[in-house]
């Protein structure tokens, strides 16, 4: 499996061979789907809440009598019939939404998404890149000459002046390449690397 390999100004300058433990597995949409829904389920923070019967202060007499009223029979005035009454079946802040998947079947998704990525030809990796000034300028060029549509920069976790040059960039997002993710792997089209990153990645998941 090979990549595209681009200098430093963005132009083409060969192939790179990419490592088949990583990017040479094959396609496994349902693994990607449970990876996908652990991360979505695992992010949530609910804060819809509601109050059960014993945690509404009101009073508990009967608001009429039990007969002879032709109205239904009727408790007091904090139930879930009567405005501001306690709420049934209503939504708890205390629910947990975890989903457990085990370490294999999580590293195996992963592997599986940039196998993927680089099948479809999205994988795109650059030779040498040296920031120094953290300016936006200074990349903008670079990813304009790869004629990229939307990109995930994946680049080395100390890497801060790579990271503050590209995060102004429209439609490309930086990241760690040891925060790679199957929600940002899907919802970019391209995958962009430096040599560096990608080495660092193949150490990383070997």
């Amino acid at each position: 499996m090979d990549a595209i390999l681009f200098n430093s100004t963005g132009a083409e300058s060969g192939k790179i061979k990419l490592n088949e433990v990583i990017f040479g597995k094959e396609a496994n949409d349902g693994l990607i789907h449970r990876l996908l829904m652990l991360q979505r389920s695992n992010s949530r923070n609910p804060i819809a809440h509601t109050k059960t019967r014993w945690e509404r202060r009101w009073s508990t007499r009967k608001i009429y009598k039990q007969k002879w009223t032709w109205h239904a029979r009727a408790w007091g005035a904090r139930s879930p019939l009567r405005k501001k009454g306690w709420v049934a079946f209503g939504p708890r802040s205390n629910r947990n939404f975890t989903i457990m998947m085990n370490k294999k079947e999580r590293r195996l998704a992963l592997l599986t998404l940039l196998s993927n990525k680089a099948r479809n030809n999205q994988v795109k990796v650059i030779e040498s890149l040296v920031i120094d000034d953290s300016k936006t300028k200074s990349i903008e060029s670079v990813v304009s000459n790869m004629q990229v549509v939307t990109a995930l920069f994946a680049m080395l976790p100390n890497d801060r002046n790579l990271f503050l040059a590209t995060r102004n960039l429209k439609n490309v997002k930086p990241i760690g390449v040891n925060y790679l993710n199957p929600a940002d792997l899907l919802k970019f089209k391209d995958l962009i690397f430096t040599k560096d990153s990608l080495e660092f990645l193949v150490q990383f998941y070997s």
